[in-house]
């Protein structure tokens, strides 16, 4: 039986999504859960997954196209089946120009009777609306990485979108490529004025801004700093990392925080809260967010019921969903869902910082790093190891009592 497939939701304050590309040609065999496309939100470039199995009977929007959430962008059918289109989506929307769909049992061509088109040649990465080229999060990193132009490049993914082998050939023919081939170039001292630049602002950090925007204008918040003694986690740490030696896991500070604010929130269920029509909804499941840098702002990836996984556990989850939005590949499940967040800038030596909270949820936790400082014990100055948190709280779900 045909299913829709449509432009999903992936956040609670999603609009519209791109259609990036097709990972599945019309007549390609689909099994439910698998990546039949890729669509671009404010935040990333997600993949989508098929929600039946059968054939890709029909895609309904092109690459490049920008369609409002709950859009139907594709049809999936039983092998042979021929769906009544007109039914399936209502008068108004059938494709009646569409082109007929390749059989089930696939064609040399993807129209069903003309020929298969020529791979379209290279051309400069193509514009989106507000300058910005397309380009996946994989080429952004690696131009950046290599100090190259993007609009000098040209795309030859999908609709002219410059892909992770354009920025490999422009290595090969610029002076940046060679400069990686082992000659050095030569130290040039010369006084230069350096022009001022002017930087469109990608999709993700126009989503951030507006969010916290929305956040600090809406949310009243209030801020609980603590510091706290961290000498027997981090003995707890060296040791369970001994024993872990060889097993390709090597826990960090921020799994124990992630462990640990998970069972707290199990006490504390307003903080594990948000505010809904007027009501506090009190989330059945502990999903912990953690904030990831990658090339063009801030994602946060989530950890699913951290409070019933093991520290192994939740070691291996985060690390490998972080790894894989750094790369661009990310997946819906990966970044939406938080019921509380975490933002550990320990790593950059930082001391203390505060954090905005991330609506729908009430509360996240800003985290500076682990020091030796000064200590006093029964009396007696020694050095300790102590770290900064401070939580940042919707004064309409909650209180500072709670939040102490």
């Amino acid at each position: 039986m045909a299913v829709i497939l449509e432009m999903p939701k992936l956040g609670f304050d999603m609009a519209e999504g791109t259609l990036v590309r097709w990972v599945l040609a019309e007549g390609e065999n689909v099994q439910k859960g698998a990546v039949i496309a890729e669509i671009e939100t404010d935040k990333a470039t997600v993949e989508v997954e098929a929600n039946g199995s059968g054939v890709v009977y029909r895609h309904l929007v092109p690459e490049g196209e920008i369609v409002p959430v709950g859009t139907p962008i594709a049809v999936i059918a039983d092998p042979g089946e021929e769906p009544d289109l007109s039914g399936l989506l209502g008068a108004e929307s059938s494709p009646e120009a569409a082109a007929p769909p390749q059989s089930a049992a696939g064609t040399d061509s993807p129209t069903g009777g003309a020929p298969a088109p020529q791979a379209a040649a290279p051309q400069k990465g193509a514009p989106l609306p507000g300058g910005r080229v397309k380009a996946s999060p994989l080429a952004r990193r690696m131009a950046r990485e290599h100090g190259l132009d993007l609009s000098t490049i040209p795309g030859s993914g999908p609709g002219g979108r410059i892909v992770k082998r354009d920025i490999e050939a422009a290595l090969q023919t610029t002076d940046t490529g060679r400069q990686t081939t082992g000659r050095r170039p030569q130290a040039v001292l010369t006084a230069v004025q350096r022009p001022s630049a002017t930087i469109p602002v990608s999709r993700l950090r126009q989503a951030i801004g507006r969010r916290m925007v929305e956040a600090k204008q809406q949310v009243p918040h209030f801020y609980v700093t603590h510091e706290y003694r961290m000498d027997a986690l981090l003995a707890a740490r060296k040791r369970i990392n001994a024993q872990l030696e060889g097993s390709g896991v090597k826990l960090s500070v921020n799994d124990f925080l992630v462990k640990a604010v998970a069972l707290t929130l199990r006490e504390f269920p307003n903080l594990n809260a948000s505010l809904v029509d007027g009501q506090i909804v009190q989330h059945g499941e502990i999903n912990i967010g953690n904030a990831v840098a990658v090339e063009s702002g801030l994602l946060t990836v989530v950890c699913r019921n951290a409070d019933r996984k093991s520290l192994r556990e939740i070691s291996t989850e985060v690390r490998e969903m972080a790894r894989q939005v750094r790369e661009g590949k990310v997946r819906s499940e990966y970044i939406e869902g938080s019921t509380f967040s975490i933002s550990n800038l320990g790593m950059y030596d930082v001391e203390h910082f505060i954090a905005i909270i991330n609506p729908p949820e009430a509360a996240i936790l800003a985290v500076g790093a682990a020091r030796q400082v000064p200590v006093v014990e029964d009396g007696q100055l020694a050095v300790g190891w102590t770290m900064k948190a401070t939580i940042s709280v919707d004064h309409r779900v909650s209180d500072g009592a709670e939040a102490a």
